[in-house]
């Protein structure tokens, strides 16, 4: 079994470099996977391009510390991560119900990560090298760095930083503030002196004279740990606190009381530039799965992203759902053309690859710069969205850099085709007036189809959602179908849509039942709103307040109503049945029962039609 192009996951592995020690451990949920769409991955080969000594743990067995302690005590520290997904989404679907796989495992095999992996990891470090720091990073602990709601035991859960046991977080993008870290550790500096790094948060003890934040002079104080636990204005007020200031150029350091501590964010780092995007993608990776898992059948996620490149990082688009705006933020960067080319120039000879690029996409397929001029100096708007409910005067929309990488990777000896599978965000893509770039995205990138996001059809719903409203879904769609029938193709749309998202009452979800069924639409697969931590949606469902108006809004909270709101998108299938008509009788809407070509379903039993 040939490993020595992987990190080291073994001792065996040391003693092939004969390593006598490694500088960092780095622990993470997911199987080891060494490719740069697998955060454990970019961070061990950022380290090691620093000179560091790196040795990775995936999915350790966390009931006692014995394969923590398995390759010896690293000299300087240990990273965490859950993985790339939250442990507790990895575990559980929104209905809160155990899922059967884990395609970040090998063979799909659910259960080999714990429950709130990151602590659970941290604790167990900490226990077996007591004098060591330990770092959270990840998805899960960046949008867990505040106190927040848990959707799965409801209630708000203080830091994670705190349940952790943990020295530091980096949140977002870590790569800058992971060297920073590890450089300094090396150099000797106590982990309780790192305290002026962008892009990480801490703990101090609590101070009469208040707390010297170190990067920022002025920070601004949320409401404490103590208050968000029992009063919803609270926290739709630090919600909003937090989202306002999640911002690399004008955002400001956060504080927030936890007892006798104070939790300490520092402002978000700054995202890499083109160049060193490009640095942390060029980087060494086999792109390939460890053999260690051959056996059990390798890891399903590799699948999607072996054949596919990530071009850029950050999403301006603003949904109230999506984690993205808190994590890597809303300030979009990109990697030059030829960092990409090199990318798929890398995978053209791979025996399994027969020529077609999967994906040349991201968070958001078609941003590659930022929403208007002035951001680069002044930062992002901090009281309203660069496109919904309408796109901002001030947009720049031009596909042309976007386009021009496109060109380039179609054009490469051996690609037959160069799709866009990930997202792309619909509204930007029609304001772009010159129109060549949704020309030839039709004409050369589309799979056989194209899966945007419109989520819903009703204003209000849409509003709380951060989405543009229905009319403009529409224009794209109705130009869609005239390129495709211009090039004489065959392609579809396939719209995402979203369920029971805060906003949405009963009646709402047979408007968008009713609007489907006039436009033909079937839906096979419907998302069921996810209250995930730190998002804005959260928040509402949370507190029954839109935390940027605090207005108060519907939750569809109750089981039953949750059920047929999602029937209602579904209403097509025979099993669906009994709750649509239970779900139209509710609200209002017999007039969707019946025989006619408007109707949705037919009565009870099935009654044939009379005969006039």
């Amino acid at each position: 079994m040939r490993t020595h192009n992987f990190l080291p996951t073994a001792t065996a592995d040391l003693a092939d470099r004969n390593w006598h020690y490694y500088d960092y451990l780095i622990i993470t949920g997911d199987a080891y996977i060494d490719h740069p769409s697998f955060g454990a991955a970019v961070i061990g080969r950022v380290l090691e391009a620093e000179g560091h000594r790196v040795a990775v743990l995936a999915q350790p067995n966390w009931h006692d510390t014995a394969a923590f302690l398995a390759m010896g005590r690293p000299r300087f520290g240990i990273f965490v991560t859950a993985g790339n997904l939250d442990s507790m989404v990895a575990h559980y679907t929104a209905a809160q119900k155990p899922r059967r796989e884990d395609y970040y495992s090998p063979g799909g095999k659910a259960g080999l990560r714990p429950d709130r992996a990151a602590i659970v990891y941290a604790n167990r470090a900490r226990e077996a090298f007591p004098s060591l720091p330990v770092i959270l990073g990840g998805l899960e602990a960046s949008l867990r760095r505040f106190a927040h709601y848990d959707y799965w035991s409801d209630k708000v859960r203080r830091s994670i930083l705190f349940d952790a046991k943990a020295d530091l977080i980096v949140y977002g993008m870590g790569e800058s503030a992971t060297r920073e870290i590890a450089a300094r550790l090396k150099n000797g500096e106590p982990v309780s002196e790192l305290c002026d790094i962008r892009g990480t948060a801490y703990a101090v003890r609590a101070n009469p004279v208040g707390v010297d934040a170190h990067i920022d002079p002025h920070p601004i104080e949320c409401p404490a740990y103590e208050s968000v636990q029992s009063d919803k204005h609270a926290y739709a007020t630090t919600t909003r606190i937090q989202a306002e200031e999640h911002d690399p150029i004008r955002g400001r350091a956060v504080l927030q009381a936890h007892g006798d501590r104070v939790l300490v964010v520092n402002p978000p780092a700054m995202p890499l530039d083109g160049k060193d995007l490009d640095a942390v993608y060029d980087l060494p990776y086999t792109r390939a799965v460890h053999p260690m898992y051959e056996a059990q059948g390798g890891v399903p996620a590799i699948e999607e992203v072996r054949f596919s490149v990530i071009h850029n990082r950050g999403c301006f688009g603003g949904c109230n759902f999506c984690a993205l705006s808190f994590h890597q933020g809303r300030m979009v960067s990109a990697r030059t053309h030829q960092s990409v080319v090199r990318e798929v120039e890398s995978f053209i000879g791979h025996p399994d690859f027969k020529g077609y690029v999967h994906d040349i996409g991201g968070p958001t397929a078609n941003f590659r710069r930022p929403s208007c001029a002035g951001q680069k100096e002044r930062g992002l708007c901090k009281h309203k969205q660069c496109l919904a409910p309408k796109p901002c005067a001030e947009l720049d929309a031009d596909h042309t850099d976007y386009l021009k990488l496109l060109r380039k990777v179609r054009e490469l000896p051996g690609v037959k085709k160069a799709f866009v599978r990930s997202g792309i965000r619909f509204d930007y893509l029609l304001e772009d007036t010159n129109g060549e770039c949704f020309a030839e995205l039709v004409h050369y990138h589309i799979s056989g189809q194209l899966k945007v996001a419109p989520e819903h059809v009703v204003p209000h719903v849409l509003d709380c959602m951060g989405k543009p409203h229905a009319d403009v879904y529409d224009r794209f769609a109705e130009k869609y179908r005239r390129l495709n029938q211009k090039y004489d193709k065959d392609q579809y749309l396939v719209p995402y849509l979203m369920s029971n998202h805060p906003g949405s009452t009963l009646q709402d979800a047979v408007k968008l039942a009713e609007a489907l069924h006039k436009q033909g639409k079937h839906p096979e697969q419907v998302q069921d709103f996810y209250p995930t931590p730190g998002t804005i949606s959260t928040a509402m469902y949370h507190t029954g307040l839109d935390p940027m108006t605090m207005q108060p809004v519907h939750v569809p909270k109750d089981g039953r109503e949750r059920t047929l709101q999602r029937a209602l998108l579904q209403w097509r299938r025979p099993e669906k049945k009994k709750q649509v008509l239970e779900a139209l009788r509710k609200a209002g809407r017999e007039d969707l029962i019946g025989f006619h070509k408007w109707c949705l379903v037919k009565p009870d039993g099935g009654a044939k039609k009379r005969k006039p």
